[in-house]
């Protein structure tokens, strides 16, 4: 039960942050995004800050043999770049180029009853599920 707590007071915690931050806002993040018009470089310090969490988290991964509520860290032995990598980075690019949300901000903006983001997680559902389909046949 406190896993599910915890669970859900992270991901409020997340949610409220993206929209706090405006990374929910998709205009916000294409004017992010076009360098070469109308730049808006604030998300950057977005960005400056969750590296900063992330780093603080992987150095607590170090330091700890397994997370408080699980049996291991999941985290990738992978470390080569491969054809499958890079298709995903690129589509990912892509979609975030053309949209405006990742998956996150995405998600988030369910909660807010922005339509679009309905379109967007159910597209990202259906990237799923065509990538498994791909998985499976090659």
């Amino acid at each position: 039960m406190m896993k599910l707590v915890f669970a859900l007071f992270a991901g409020v915690i997340f949610g409220l942050g993206l929209t706090i931050s405006q990374m929910t806002n998709p205009d916000k993040v294409l004017s992010f995004l076009d360098i070469a018009g109308n730049w808006d470089p604030s998300l950057a310090l977005v960005m400056v800050g969750a590296l900063a969490v992330a780093v603080a988290g992987f150095r607590w991964t170090r330091q700890h043999e397994k997370p408080v509520f699980g049996s291991r860290f999941h985290i990738t032995l992978k470390t080569t770049l491969d054809k499958p990598l890079l298709a995903g980075a690129g589509l990912f690019g892509i979609g975030w180029g053309m949209t405006g949300y990742c998956p996150g901000p995405a998600f988030a903006s369910l909660a807010l009853g922005n339509q679009e983001a309905v379109i967007m997680v159910t597209s990202i559902y259906a990237g799923f599920w065509a990538a498994g389909l791909l998985q499976e046949k090659y």
